[in-house]
Order: structure tokens, then sequence, then C-alpha cells
């Protein structure tokens, strides 16, 4: 699925519609220098890294935004596990390009992303961000008391969705990952051979 958005509002650098859809190979460059724009260089230090690394995004759940040829956000689901035999997903990084941050894009990709996850029968998401941005889109710290991560983590910015009712009751446990891994070459990960060719 494809989703257009009118340009009204953009600054006039940004005169094509918004489109979110799959995020494709060609995104990747692009998508990493958003990534580092919105949060820096001391990204791979975050918690919830230790989650994506060497893996790959969820099955149609790696979504972008474009303007023309320029991508303006990013969001990505990683499939993880809520203690022992309890799947999930964990959202994030979303991100959008700070010259158009106000124009909605972010809940643009949130609601696609939360909308896809439930078509491919997902029951529950998870994320570590500001409550009081990712409330609007259904996300709680209520029933995340009993899991962990694999690092430190701020309990008030540790939140979660379910997708089918009572799908968080009793979670309990550390949260890992288990997505496919991501392919190696000549003993890098991909995604590290990119960005050291970079």
């Amino acid at each position: 699925m494809t989703v257009h958005v009118s340009p009204m509002g953009l600054e006039p650098a940004f005169t094509s519609a918004i489109v979110v859809a799959d995020e494709r190979s060609s995104h990747v460059e692009p998508r990493e220098a958003l990534l580092d724009a919105a949060f820096g260089a001391d990204r791979f230090e975050k918690t919830s890294e230790r989650l994506r690394e060497g893996r790959m995004p969820a099955d149609r759940l790696a979504l972008v935004a474009t303007s023309g040829a320029r991508l303006v956000g990013t969001v990505r689901l990683w499939n993880v596990t809520l203690g022992p035999d309890r799947p999930a997903l964990l959202l994030g990084p979303l991100a959008v390009d700070g010259t158009v941050r106000a124009a909605g894009i972010g809940g643009l990709l949130m609601r696609e992303a939360i909308e896809r996850a439930r078509e491919e029968g997902h029951r529950a998401v998870i994320l570590v961000g500001d409550e009081p941005y990712y409330r609007r889109f259904g996300f709680a710290a209520a029933k995340m008391e009993r899991l962990w991560m694999p690092g430190p983590v701020e309990r008030s910015r540790f939140l979660g969705l379910e997708l089918v009712p009572g799908a968080l009751d009793g979670a309990r446990g550390l949260v890992s990952p288990t997505g496919r891994e991501v392919p190696r070459w000549q003993g890098l990960e991909l995604g590290q051979a990119w960005r050291i060719a970079a």
C-alpha cells in the first residue's frame, strides 16, 4: 500500500506529494543520513539497538516517506519476543527530516506501520520513546513493568501497544531479537560494509 499526502503546508522545497511506501535498497544511504542527523553518532549506543543489530526489519514493516526523489521520513519495525514464546514487534527508529517535522509525516508513518503490523497478524508493538508523543497512537507504559530490555531504559519511556486486546497481559521477561539475520559478506554484515564504504 502506498499513501499520498498533499504538500500543502510544507516548505517550498517540497513541492511533490509525500508518498509512504516500502523501503528499497536505494533508500539506504539517505535513510542512514537522516538517522544520523536526527539522533547523532551515538544512536548505535542505545539499548534498542541491541535488538536491531545484525537483524533485518520485519517483513513489509520498513517504510519511508518521500517527496519526489527526497527521503523525508523513515520507520522500521523488528521481530522480538517478550520473554519466552510471546512474539511482538519493536518499533524504531522513527525519524523525519527536520525541515518538515511539523507536517504530520511522523504520524502518517506511525499509522501506516501500525495498520500494516495489524494486517500481518502481529499482536503487540513495543518501543522506547516519548510517552506524550506516542500516546496518540495508543502506546502506554501499562503492562510493561515485568519486561526488561538488554540494557538501561527509562521505565517511563518503555511503552507498549496491543494490536489484539490482552496481547500484553502477563508479559514478563527479557525482550530478545528473533528476526532474520542480516546477510554477511566476507565476514561483515552487509549493513556494516555499506557504512565502512560510505
